[in-house]
């Protein structure tokens, strides 16, 4: 094994973790794990340079870790990763959970170097980097990070903040408006608009309204693909709200769990998912509740789809945030712009520094 002494990532390292970080976006999106991918290399001087010896992603809560489904597929192959080099998106984790640690099953295959792309922040999780080089196996931490940054953003702020990333929709007219002056709102986006929203759902593990959504418009919350099915996954239905939910209605139908979380303060929900293990929220309820988050300080992300149209009057998007002046609006920062059909989406985050 190695010294313990980090050293610069070679270059067959650096291309192993671009393919390790599309590994790990085909696991889920969705659950309280992160997405992480692994490739393992063979030792300098035993083949071919950047010789893989297995590859592996998460697949989800309760399923191996990536490392371990590397050293799995390794041995699948009858090929021996004693001095190997292991190259993983995230640090390998400490603890016992749903699995082993990943620490202590590189150790045991005889794993000589580790190449990290992001260090865990997750306390419970933490410390495979420091076991790993107590025993002798040299680490390096930090390669290609911005990109797995952005890859595990909301887990990694979900982890950090103590509760999940909350991403808000809104679907509304060019000025502004979700419903026309006699309430009626479907359709004021289009197919392809409401297509990627559900495809949206299908990455989130809840999705939030509040009572008077729920109530006046009587929503399923589920996520369906292009042909209307119910999709694989469907998220936590959550209603947010004092009133009492009607014993039928389309929320009694097919669809994830419905959770009705009896209180009006945005971070009081959010703190009863993150105890279920909710690591990203859709909030997709009215203006009011729209509002109420805002203010709350509690968004991350705005998802809006804009369709161009005007209808002069109407609900507006967001209710009234305590705006008195322009200086003190609240400004986001566009991550995206894309076409969806004749409509536009938005994406922006929100600063940190603006809460």
């Amino acid at each position: 094994m190695g010294t313990g002494t980090a050293v610069e990532p070679l270059e067959v390292e650096r291309d192993a973790m671009v393919r390790a970080l599309d590994l790990a976006r085909r696991g889920p999106a969705h659950g309280p794990n992160p997405q992480v991918g692994c490739v393992l290399l063979a030792p300098p001087g035993s083949g071919p340079d950047g010789r893989v010896l297995g590859e592996g992603w998460h697949r989800g809560a309760g399923t191996p870790h990536a490392e371990v489904a590397a050293l799995a597929d390794a041995r699948a192959r009858g090929l021996d990763v004693r001095g190997a080099t292991a190259v993983v998106t995230l640090e390998p984790c400490d603890h016992t959970g749903r699995t082993g640690p990943c620490s202590v099953a590189l150790l045991e295959a005889g794993v000589a170097r580790v190449v990290v792309a992001v260090a865990d922040p997750n306390p419970s999780a933490a410390g495979g980097a420091q076991r790993l080089r107590a025993a002798g196996v040299e680490v390096v931490v930090g390669v290609e990070e911005a990109e797995g940054r952005e890859l595990l953003a909301p887990w990694l702020l979900a982890v950090r903040r103590g509760r999940p990333h909350v991403t808000l929709k809104l679907a509304a007219s060019l000025d502004g408006r979700v419903a026309a002056a006699d309430g009626s709102s479907r359709w004021i986006t289009s197919p392809e608009a409401r297509a990627h929203a559900h495809a949206l759902r299908a990455e989130v593990d809840a999705l939030v309204v509040g009572t008077g959504t729920a109530l006046a418009d009587d929503p399923a919350l589920t996520a369906r693909d292009a042909d209307g099915a119910l999709a694989g996954h469907q998220p936590l239905r959550v209603v947010v709200g004092t009133r009492d939910l009607p014993a039928g209605g389309r929320l009694a139908g097919p669809g994830g769990e419905v959770l009705h979380l009896r209180t009006r303060d945005p971070r009081e929900a959010l703190a009863a998912l993150h105890a279920r293990e909710v690591r990203r929220v859709l909030v997709e309820g009215g203006p009011t509740l729209a509002a109420a988050f805002l203010r709350a300080g509690v968004v991350d992300q705005v998802h809006a789809y804009v369709a161009p149209v005007l209808l002069g009057a109407g609900r507006a998007a967001v209710a009234d945030l305590g705006i008195g002046t322009i200086g003190d609006a609240l400004r986001l920062r566009t991550r995206e712009v894309r076409p969806l059909g004749p409509d536009v989406l938005v994406v922006a985050d929100v600063e940190e520094e603006e809460r």
